[in-house]
C-alpha cells in the first residue's frame, strides 16, 4: 500500500514528535500498513513496526533481528560522515551496539546492580533526594517550570550518586546529556540551530560532546581503579570479560549509556506524569484519594510518555513476522510509542488513566534489550510522587508547555505549572 506523503514525512521529522502529530501517523500505520516501507531522500529505506504484538515478536527474536549494527535512525549524510571520522567503526560501543553472547556478557557485568533486591536497598537515600526535590519545588512558591526545577535534577542526582559522580559535576553531565538527546532541538543542542534548515554539505558530525564525556570518564576510571568504592563506576572501571579488562571503547560506552539514558528517560517520564496530572484533574483527584494507585500511575505515565520513541533492528536472514515477509538486511524501526497506543491492547489508548490495569506497555523495550534500569526508574518515580502527592493540593498548566524535537528520545523540555503545595 502506498503511504501518503504527509503520513510518511512525519516519521523522520523531529517536530512531529514535539507537537504530537506523529501519533496520527502511527494510527494510520497500525490500521493500514503496520510494516510500512519509509523511503526518504535523507534516510536509507526502513520499515516502521507499529503494532504492539509485532514489536514484541521482533524484540523477542533477538537471534534474527540484531540491534547492534545500526541501532538508531540516522541520516545518510550523518552515517557517511561518522564512518569517515571513525574509519567505519562505532564512535561509542554500549549495550545497544551489542548482540548475542557479547551483549549477554556485558549486560551481566552490572545486571545485579539493577535488580529489585539491590535497588530496594537504595530506597532510603533516594527518598531523601525526593524530599529535597519537593522542598525545592515548595521554595519556588506557587509556580515553577517543573522540568527545570524538579524532573531534570532529581533523577540526575539519583543516577550520579549510584554511578559515583561527584555532585559538583552533575551540571556538566546534564548539559552533555541534553546535547546528545536534543541534537535536533534548537533549544537543547550545542549550536542552537535547527538541523532541518541545514543543507547536506552544511551538516557536520559534532563529536565534541562524546569526546567530553569520554575524557571525563577516563579520568574517573583512573580514580576508581586506584581507589575503588561501593559505586557503579568502580564496577565498570574494574570489570573483566573473559578474564581480561574490558576495552576502552566498551568501557566508555558503558559509562555514557548509564550516565545519560540513566536519568534522561526517567526525567521525561516524571515530567510526563506531572503534565498528565495537571491536564486531568479527575485523575489527579483519583490518585490523591487512593494512594494505592501510585504504582499503576507510574506505569501509565511511562506508557503515555514513552520517552524512547524507537530502536532500529536489522534482519539477519529472510524471515516473517505475522503476515509480513522480511528480507535479510531490511532495517526496522520499532515504534514503541505506537505500540503503547495500540487500540487492540489498550482501551482508549490516548487517555491517561492512573488506574489502568493491565498495562503491558513496551516503553522499556522487550526481549534481550529490555531496559536494564527499569526497576530503578520506576522506583525513583514512585518515591518522588509518594513524597509530592500528599502535599500537592492542586496543579494546572500555567503557560507554554513543550516537548523536545527529537526522533530517538524525547520528552517535556518545558512544563510551567501553577500549584498549591502544603
Amino acid at each position: 500500500m502506498a503511504v501518503p506523503a504527509e503520513i510518511a514525512a512525519r516519521v523522520v521529522d523531529p517536530r512531529t514528535y514535539a507537537d504530537g502529530s506523529i501519533f496520527e501517523s502511527y494510527r494510520w500505520f497500525r490500521q493500514n500498513d503496520p510494516f510500512a516501507l519509509i523511503e526518504s531522500q535523507d534516510f536509507d529505506p526502513f520499515r516502521v513496526v507499529t503494532r504492539h504484538a509485532d514489536i514484541m515478536e521482533v524484540g523477542r527474536r533477538n537471534d534474527v533481528f540484531h540491534n547492534g549494527l545500526r541501532p538508531v535512525l540516522n541520516t545518510k549524510v550523518g552515517e557517511r560522515k561518522m564512518r569517515e571520522l571513525t574509519g567505519g567503526g562505532p564512535m561509542v560501543k554500549s549495550l545497544i551496539q551489542m548482540d548475542d553472547e557479547e551483549h549477554r556478557k556485558y549486560r551481566g557485568l552490572t545486571s545485579a546492580w539493577f535488580q529489585p533486591n539491590n535497588v530496594k536497598r537504595m530506597e532510603a537515600d533516594i527518598r531523601a533526594m525526593a524530599r529535597a526535590a519537593v522542598d525545592r519545588m515548595a521554595a519556588c512558591g506557587e509556580t515553577c517550570d517543573f522540568v527545570n526545577e524538579v524532573s531534570l535534577h532529581y533523577p540526575l542526582r539519583v543516577i550520579m550518586s549510584i554511578l559515583g559522580v561527584p555532585e559538583e559535576d552533575e551540571a556538566l553531565m546534564l548539559k552533555l546529556t541534553q546535547e546528545i538527546f536534543g541534537s535536533t532541538d534548537p533549544d537543547l543542542n550545542k549550536s542552537g540551530y535547527n538541523s532541518l534548515d541545514l543543507k547536506d554539505e552544511e551538516q557536520k558530525v559534532d563529536v565534541s560532546t562524546i569526546l567530553s564525556l569520554m575524557g571525563y570518564f577516563q579520568e574517573l576510571t583512573k580514580r576508581k581503579r586506584a581507589n575503588p568504592s561501593d559505586d557503579l563506576a568502580s564496577v565498570i572501571a574494574n570489570a573483566q570479560v573473559d578474564g581480561a579488562p574490558i576495552p576502552d571503547l566498551e568501557m566508555m560506552g558503558y559509562y555514557i549509556i548509564t550516565a545519560t539514558a540513566g536519568h534522561d528517560t526517567t526525567s521525561s517520564s516524571t515530567a510526563g506524569a506531572m503534565w498528565a496530572l495537571a491536564e486531568n484533574p479527575a485523575e489527579f483527584r483519583k490518585l490523591k484519594d487512593d494512594p494505592s494507585l501510585m504504582g499503576t500511575m507510574i506505569d501509565e505515565a511511562i506508557r503515555y510518555t514513552s520517552p524512547v520513541k524507537h530502536f532500529m533492528r536489522t534482519a539477519m536472514q529472510d524471515t516473517q513476522v505475522g503476515d509480513q515477509k522480511l528480507s535479510e538486511g531490511e532495517w526496522l524501526m520499532l515504534c514503541f510509542a505506537s505500540g503503547n497506543r495500540d487500540e487492540t491492547v489498550f482501551e482508549d489508548p490516548d487517555a491517561f488513566r492512573v488506574d489502568r490495569k493491565p498495562n503491558r506497555h513496551v516503553a522499556f523495550g522487550y526481549g534481550a534489550h529490555l531496559c536494564l534500569g527499569q526497576y530503578l526508574g520506576k522506583m525513583e518515580m514512585r518515591i518522588l510522587f509518594e513524597e509530592l502527592i500528599p502535599r500537592l493540593e492542586s496543579v494546572e498548566i500555567d503557560g507554554d508547555a513543550a516537548m523536545s524535537q527529537a526522533l530517538f528520545v524525547n520528552g517535556p523540555k518545558r512544563l510551567p505549572i501553577r500549584y498549591k503545595l502544603r
